[in-house]
């Protein structure tokens, strides 16, 4: 299930469902965290493939000294440690999909090696002299930006080529606010059989919250989120704000373009002592009064709790009116 199809991600889907039906190279672009794997077996699955292996390969886990082995295997005696053959991972994937992701982690001599695989079709393994022919489908991903590197040097510019056959644009989380609600009860969810909880869902209020957040960890920050909001609220209820609290640097800009907006009203300008006084008393009430602790108005604020209290003293704040 991909959550977003017809909403945040439906442009997306659109091009992943048209290169699924080929058999061409796929390379998806996004950051980390943004559910570039999701996507990758998506294709597969939706390919003629389907029936066959899907590999996942993490090109950045494997150490430059096994990347050759790991790849395209080896034969028994070739290194010390060769103790059997091994078939890499491309043999493996005979008749199925690679998924070579962060492929831009990649050395540049293993780079070499896979460019001639995909060129050929054919591999020969580490201390091995026959040729093996191999029928791979391809599907990289990578959050680096790849053209760059590669006028860079640190990416072979024909690989580039070879893999950038149908691109696919993979958005983050801060650009596709109208998937939150549901990807946050999909998670929810998933933490309460995980955890042993009773279900609990996300109020609209929450939601809000959470799409006043910038989502640096993308998808997967927000799934650890709703596990950590379901943890401490131990199937009474979701504690999202307590498990998320937001720092001003880390506001959306859609949120941070309000608060300073504030500050810029023509008709009625108020001072900076204004604008302070209005946040400390809305996290004050957000925090029923509370100062100290972990879920304290210092602690939302990033902040002493004394240099809060004296503010308070001085800009006449009574942290226990709701108004």
């Amino acid at each position: 299930m991909i959550i977003g199809y017809n909403k945040g991600l439906k442009k997306t889907m659109r091009q992943v469902e048209l290169v699924a039906q080929t058999d061409s190279t796929a390379l998806i672009l996004g950051e980390t965290g943004a559910g570039k794997e999701i996507i990758a077996r998506h294709i597969h699955m939706n390919s003629a493939r389907a029936n066959n292996n899907f590999i996942r390969v993490n090109c950045g886990a494997i150490p430059t000294d096994l990347i050759d082995s790991e790849l395209f295997g080896h034969e028994k005696g070739s290194f010390t440690g060769a103790t059997s053959l091994k078939k890499g991972w491309f043999e493996r994937a005979h008749g199925g999909t690679l998924f070579l992701d962060e492929v831009g982690e990649l050395s540049l001599a293993a780079q070499v090696r896979l460019l001639r695989v995909l060129q050929e079709g054919t591999l020969c393994r580490v201390g091995g002299e026959k040729e093996i022919s191999v029928d791979v489908r391809i599907v990289a991903a990578t959050h680096r930006n790849l053209e760059e590197s590669s006028r860079n040097g640190g990416f072979r510019e024909d690989l580039w080529f070879r893999i950038n056959v149908f691109p696919i644009t993979l958005p983050s989380l801060r650009h596709r606010p109208e998937d939150i609600r549901e990807l946050t009860e999909y998670f929810a969810q998933k933490a309460s059989v995980k955890l042993g909880l009773p279900l609990t869902l996300p109020s609209q209020s929450q939601i809000n919250y959470l799409m006043q957040y910038h989502w640096p960890g993308n998808v997967r920050e927000l799934q650890v989120i709703v596990e950590r909001a379901a943890i401490l609220g131990q199937g009474t209820h979701l504690a999202i704000e307590e498990s998320l609290i937001i720092k001003p640097e880390l506001l959306s800009s859609v949120a941070r373009s309000h608060l300073l907006d504030i500050t810029h009203q023509e008709s009625s300008p108020i001072s900076l002592d204004d604008v302070i006084r209005q946040h400390i008393t809305k996290t004050l009430i957000y925090c029923h009064g509370r100062i100290e602790g972990p879920f304290g108005a210092a602690k939302r604020l990033d902040i002493n709790p004394n240099t809060l209290r004296s503010k308070i003293q001085k800009l006449g704040i009574n942290k226990f009116n709701s108004a």
